[in-house]
């Protein structure tokens, strides 16, 4: 079975440059293997609510986001025999107050402040912190994807503009949450697929458009517990979505590829006195927002 996950974690450095690991514990699909402090995010939480949460509950420490770093993806075959899918949202954290403690009945046993070639790291702990990280090779697999009533979305999106500052947008096609609205371009992330390589697929698919990642600009989160899906079902939804910069150095008239039935029913490139006009969903005007504050800089 293909499954997923959503977690997020923080690199909290002492003064000497140490960084605070946690290690796992024998109730983890990972014993023994150090990692940045940090896990799941519930249903309904926001990533940013989650990294401090878990970082108290593995650490005993109180902590403040002051930045955030990156997201990354990685599928691991479990003992059960399961692919588990995790996005991870990463953060950098500082402390407020606390004493180091760690947690008694949970999936990580010990925590200190180590020098992170000492031990043995998670890869995506090891690739956060600029060493080798060795992910395994996963095969192809047909496996049934697991489609719980709870659903954690993780999307990628594109806050893209072209050379002369216009922005790329896509309309949401009927039968899809906030049909009619202007959307950024993008959408879910793929099993096994990290955030750059769905974004580069969602762009093209909805607008025929090729762009190159400049930066990572903010993480969002939107909890829809009776929300109905395409197919009519009610679904607890949730969504979480990176919206990352994108420049489109040779635009061209957007076209939608994507198969007929998709969720973007046109898209095009607007000026922003244009997107004044357009009824924009709230991700879509949080980037114009953002775009406007990074060209007045």
């Amino acid at each position: 079975m293909k499954i997923r996950r959503v977690g997020a974690y923080g690199v909290c450095r002492d003064d000497s440059g140490r960084v605070l690991l946690a290690r796992n514990s024998g109730a983890s699909e990972f014993p023994g293997l150090w990692t940045l402090p940090g896990g799941g995010v519930e249903q309904g939480e926001h990533p940013d609510d989650a990294v401090v949460r878990e970082f108290f509950e593995e650490t005993g420490l109180s902590v403040r986001r002051t930045g955030l770093r990156a997201v990354t993806a990685d599928v691991f075959r479990l003992p059960s025999g399961n692919l588990e899918h995790t996005d991870r949202i990463i953060y950098d954290i500082s402390v407020l107050g606390g004493s180091l403690t760690p947690e008694t009945s949970g999936t990580t046993d010990l925590v200190r402040w180590v020098e992170p070639a000492s031990v043995p790291l998670m890869a995506f702990t090891a690739d956060q912190l600029g060493l080798p990280a060795a992910y395994p090779e996963i095969p192809k697999s047909d496996d049934e994807v697991a489609r719980p009533r709870r659903v954690q979305r993780f999307g990628a999106y594109a806050a893209a503009t072209d050379p002369a500052g216009r922005i790329l947008l896509a309309r949401i096609a009927p039968g899809y949450p906030g049909a009619g609205h202007w959307h950024l371009a993008g959408g879910g992330t793929d099993h096994g697929e990290t955030p750059e390589k769905a974004l580069a697929r969602e762009l093209y698919e909805e607008t025929s458009q090729h762009g190159r990642v400049t930066g990572l600009l903010a993480v969002s989160s939107r909890h829809d517990p009776a929300a109905v899906g395409p197919e009519g079902v009610p679904i607890d939804w949730h969504v979480i979505r990176a919206m990352f910069r994108v420049q489109v150095d040779l635009p061209t008239e957007p076209v939608v590829t994507e198969a007929a039935g998709g969720s973007t029913a046109e898209a095009g490139w607007f000026t922003r006195a244009e997107t004044e006009r357009l009824p924009l969903t709230e991700l879509a005007r949080e980037a114009v927002e953002q775009i406007d504050s990074e060209q007045a800089s």
